[in-house]
């Protein structure tokens, strides 16, 4: 039998999203740097020029109304990793990925609800002097994930 608790896996989506350009350029990032699924919660995803690859036709694509509904759909045994910049974040360098998690970025005009990140895991940040557009800063965090480091 699969224990299918032993395999990795990723997902990255935004809440709120701004633009839908950013979302455009974060879901060709996802399907570059192995995401397994992307999603967006309240703004939808549409269709845009920068997402050359057609990342929503490639890699499952997610959308949920509220957070809450999005937060009752998690995988089972994902963690919720926030990405927001705030003083309760750890560091995305010293940060250990987990196994099995789910990326969230909020806008970057609002960054993400006080719900979300009350209900996240963890939250992450990395130096930065301002805030980044959401595409870079969900690309970076992919990134990072790839890196060879220990996970939790």
């Amino acid at each position: 039998m699969n224990d299918n608790f032993v395999n990795e896996f990723f997902g990255i989506g935004i809440q709120n999203g701004k633009t839908p350009e950013n979302l455009g350029v974060l879901w060709r990032s996802a399907q570059n740097l192995g995401a397994s699924f992307i999603f967006t919660i309240g703004n939808r995803y549409a269709k845009q020029a920068c997402d050359t690859h057609n990342a929503v036709k490639a890699i499952p694509y997610f959308h949920y109304d509220t957070f809450k509904e999005f937060y009752n759909n998690l995988p089972k045994g994902a963690r919720l990793v926030g990405v927001e910049l705030t003083d309760k974040a750890e560091p995305l360098e010293t940060f250990h990925h987990p196994r099995r998690c789910v990326y969230l970025l909020g806008a970057e005009d609002h960054g993400l609800s006080k719900e979300a990140v009350e209900k996240s895991h963890f939250l992450v940040k990395f130096k930065s002097q301002l805030s980044l557009n959401v595409s870079v800063a969900g690309s970076i965090v992919m990134y990072d994930r790839g890196i060879d480091k220990p996970r939790s």
